[in-house]
């Protein structure tokens, strides 16, 4: 396969940049390291939605969490707001918390079990010192369509998709500037996806946080998204407007992805089943 050389649109200095990243998680025995991710390569604008798509073990949630300081840096920069934030000490990182926030792909491990809605939404509050917590968890509820007496409850009482609105609180309690969505959908169900979508486009309308939504299904990505980037093993393939790459995608790998998104009409399944299994004999 060969990589594009995209570039995406200039509107002003990144919030957020990736610049030529390699993640090597170190091996059993020294110096025989994986590398996981090969010099990738990417901004955030503030504001806005990109899209990181690729199947499972392309690499794109250790993008995030490289961002995040879970994962080893061992070549290139991150960069927020141009100050480098790649291999930090604890201290820096934890300033840089309250900017870049998290939502997890699943909703039933990602609460705390032991602990009141209230108590999980109020910790990083006073965390970082904010008084009057209680307050601020009824505006953060709120601002997710959660009923006020929510705090008062467990994790085990919601469904799915309301764990993962509450998580979606918790990432927003501290007005973070950047939000990575780790496949934040993908355990939901097909209706209750679109409503955290709508949810995710509603926020982002009303506080200008920009999202770094990683997933695996081009389909899902294409509604939320201004661009697009494709990681194939590690490395960009693709990189660009999100309706151009999720509808007329220039690279194989990409029309792959666009391939294998499910449709609700049978007959362009079928289609698109026989259009993929063609391009896969012929790879």
């Amino acid at each position: 396969m060969t990589s594009t050389n995209a570039q995406p649109p200039s509107t002003g200095t990144p919030l957020l940049e990736v610049d030529e990243l390699v993640v090597t998680f170190p091996g059993a025995k020294r110096g025989a390291g994986t590398t996981v991710i090969h010099g990738v390569s990417l901004d955030l604008h503030a504001g806005e939605t990109l899209s990181v798509v690729g199947e499972s073990g392309s690499g794109k949630t250790t993008i995030g969490r490289a961002i995040l300081g879970l994962a080893p840096v061992s070549a290139g920069e991150i960069r927020f707001r141009g100050r480098r934030i790649s291999n930090v000490s604890r201290a820096e990182r934890r300033a840089i918390a309250r900017d870049i926030q998290v939502v997890f792909q699943d909703p039933y491990t990602s609460l705390n079990p032991a602990m009141r809605i209230g108590d999980i939404l109020t910790e990083p509050l006073q965390a970082a010192g904010i008084e009057n917590s209680r307050k601020r968890v009824l505006e953060l509820l709120d601002a997710v369509n959660m009923p006020a007496d929510t705090a008062g409850r467990y994790p085990r009482e919601f469904s799915g998709g309301q764990r993962q609105r509450i998580a979606i609180a918790r990432a927003l309690a501290l007005d973070p500037a950047v939000i990575i969505c780790d496949e934040p959908t993908s355990a939901l169900d097909v209706t209750t996806q679109a409503r955290v979508l709508t949810l995710f486009e509603d926020i982002q309308q009303a506080t200008g946080v920009a999202y770094l939504f990683i997933s695996h299904d081009l389909g899902v990505v294409n509604r939320v998204s201004d661009r697009i980037a494709v990681l194939y093993q590690g490395r960009i393939v693709e990189l660009g407007d999100a309706h151009q790459v999720a509808t007329a995608p220039a690279h194989e790998y990409t029309r792959r992805l666009q391939m294998a998104a499910p449709v609700a009409d049978p007959v362009k399944q079928r289609s698109r089943r026989r259009a993929r299994l063609a391009l896969a004999h012929t790879a």
